[in-house]
């Protein structure tokens, strides 16, 4: 196309970037956008994972609890009920001290008959041992419970590191979530710019190829119409060929091109072409009667060019180059040199 070819060319000149430029720059953001995808893909699996592994330690702190508040429970009772033998213990032990003398000798001089004797000696060992037996069991029971509650403290506690960490975890995948899906908002947000950019460059390609166009058409009209000739008499008649200048033949070149011999100038003026595209470096201005408008071609001691441009002073095989500066158009002078054009 021959807006893209120009501002290509012109591009070092002018905020205009070709389309070739822009879909490359697309392309690129395609693929930012589809990496981003995946990473996001990979943080939205670990950061379930994550969830899961959160949810599952804090249930498992939350029965923690529970069962420490049972053993707290537990310990309370235990306490109360030793609490409770000891009072029986020295209960007892102060009604024997009441009693005075309670050998088994004192029993058995002092009981009624021999059963009666017996009897009171069964219920005094009985007594004791019962009361030390539960003395016995409630201490054990209060060491195992102890023991028990260290056990679950220690274990609440390397709990809560490893919940702390999951939540440390868990917030910081939810960060870099958010991140990249802003990243990927932003990368959705310049392609969206990028398409309407490329839109914008092709409605002004075809903007340029409709008035390349229409110039040429005018150019080719005007050079097969021959202008009305006056005779000596005043009156008008009907116009006789003119003999024309011959232009250069353009012959074949070994490139694939044609080449052709022209007298070639430089120009600076700013703003934009007889296409209406701006100008910049490669724009080429021709007669185009001789050559096309739209034409491609490779001028020695300047480089590749565009012809999208006209001039009232470029007739014939001449050919008015676009310089950034006066000086550079002035330094070129006027040079006869051979062209290809493609």
């Amino acid at each position: 196309m021959l807006v893209l070819l120009v501002v290509s060319a012109a591009a070092a000149a002018g905020p205009v970037q070709s389309t070739a430029r822009l879909r490359s720059q697309a392309g690129i953001l395609d693929a930012r956008a589809h990496d981003a995808l995946l990473d996001l893909y990979a943080l939205d699996s670990r950061y379930r994972q994550a969830q899961v592994q959160l949810a599952s330690l804090e249930a498992r702190a939350a029965s923690l609890r529970a069962q420490q508040r049972q053993l707290t429970q537990q310990v309370a009772a235990t306490r109360q009920t030793l609490a409770t033998s000891q009072q029986r213990l020295g209960d007892h032990l102060r009604s024997l001290y009441e009693q005075g003398d309670v050998s088994t000798l004192a029993i058995v001089l002092g009981a009624q008959s021999l059963d009666d004797a017996v009897t009171q000696i069964d219920d005094l060992s009985r007594a004791a041992d019962a009361t030390k037996e539960v003395i016995d069991v409630t201490r054990a029971a209060e060491d195992r419970l102890a023991t028990a509650q260290a056990t679950l403290a220690e274990r609440r506690a390397e709990l809560s590191n490893a919940v702390a960490a999951a939540r440390r975890t868990t917030n910081d995948l939810a960060s870099a979530r958010s991140s990249r899906l802003a990243f990927i908002a932003r990368l959705r947000s310049e392609q969206r710019l990028k398409a309407q950019q490329i839109s914008s460059l092709q409605q002004a390609a075809q903007q340029v190829e409709a008035k390349s166009a229409a110039l040429q058409r005018t150019a080719d009209t005007a050079a097969a119409t021959p202008s009305p000739v006056s005779v000596t008499d005043g009156t008008t008649t009907a116009p006789a060929p003119a003999a024309s200048p011959p232009l250069p033949a353009a012959t074949p070149s070994a490139t694939g091109g044609r080449t052709m011999t022209v007298s070639s100038t430089g120009y600076a003026l700013p703003g934009r072409t007889a296409t209406g595209i701006p100008v910049g470096w490669g724009v080429v201005a021709v007669d185009p009667s001789v050559i096309r408008l739209g034409s491609r071609m490779t001028i020695p001691g300047y480089g590749e060019g565009v012809v999208a441009d006209t001039g009232s002073a470029v007739r014939g095989a001449t050919i008015d180059l676009w310089f950034p500066t006066l000086a550079q158009a002035l330094a070129w002078r006027r040079r006869t040199i051979t062209i290809t054009i493609h």
